[in-house]
């Protein structure tokens, strides 16, 4: 058996073990500052990434490090409360590992979540934005020995994010008074903030924000053919003249992610 996969099989084997035959429908990874939503999952069983075989630890600000079980909006999930990043030193082959550890839970649909810098000029801090599509600039997770167990050599990425999420969210957010956003979603590596002319540069290709993970992930589930929501909350005006912070960063995604994870919990509900 390939390395990897049994890599993916012993942590899941873990998981397993402490969540009982529960199957989990939905993957939510919660990025920067949005790790709040998991105090809304109902009857959680916390597991430290430390605890579960094979996996790094989450080394960002805002990231608090575990896998959580339970249940949001009266369906089973399985949530990351902080994710992994390239500029963490991790290759790809960890990055991702918690993703197809949730496909081989069972997972049916995977719910993403990032801070971004807003390089739209209509987006402002707080904004919560629907991402529609990507650009890459991280390494393709799927380079090297493809791992037929998950998926074909060369999956189509034509429909990175799953249109009839969307839809369904943009009624969601209307019926429910929160203004959304959608826009394309652009990665690099990180872990320098981008300078005036890059910010310049993302905006010309027809990015509307910026940030450095998510996009990794996707691609994992995607070669996987399970569909995907994102949602990025934009915690900064990315634009030419602009200072970033990272404790900034974390407190505007604070702010926002009541609302994000009200959100969530209905679009699930509504599976």
């Amino acid at each position: 058996m390939d390395q990897r996969v049994e890599k993916i099989n012993v942590a899941a084997a873990y998981v397993r073990d402490k969540i009982g035959a529960r199957k989990p429908v939905v993957g939510i990874v919660l990025g920067s500052g949005l790790g709040k939503l998991a105090d809304k999952i109902e009857n959680p069983v916390t597991i430290p990434y430390s605890e579960i075989p094979g996996f790094p630890v989450s080394t960002a600000i805002g990231h608090k490090g575990n896998y959580i079980f339970g249940e949001l909006g009266g369906k089973p999930v399985v949530a990351m409360q902080g994710r992994f990043h390239y500029y963490e030193g991790y290759p790809m082959e960890l990055v991702t590992l918690p993703i197809r550890v949730m496909k081989v839970l069972g997972i049916e649909y995977l719910f993403v979540s990032n801070a971004a810098g807003g390089v739209n000029f209509g987006f402002k801090v707080g904004d919560l934005m629907i991402i529609r599509d990507h650009i890459n600039l991280l390494p393709n997770p799927l380079v090297g020995k493809n791992l037929d167990e998950f998926g074909p050599r060369f999956p189509d990425m034509t429909r990175p994010y799953d249109p009839k999420l969307i839809a369904s969210a943009e009624k969601i957010a209307e019926s429910l008074g929160i203004a959304v956003k959608k826009g394309v979603y652009l990665a690099g590596t990180g872990p320098s903030y981008e300078t005036p002319s890059e910010y310049k540069y993302f905006r010309m290709i027809g990015a509307d924000a910026v940030g450095m993970s998510t996009i990794p992930e996707v691609i994992v589930a995607r070669h996987s053919s399970i569909p995907v929501f994102g949602m990025s909350v934009i915690t900064n005006e990315a634009h030419d003249d602009y200072e970033n912070n990272g404790d900034d960063v974390v407190a505007a995604a604070d702010a926002a992610a009541d609302r994000m994870s009200l959100l969530f919990a209905e679009l699930i509900k509504s599976l």
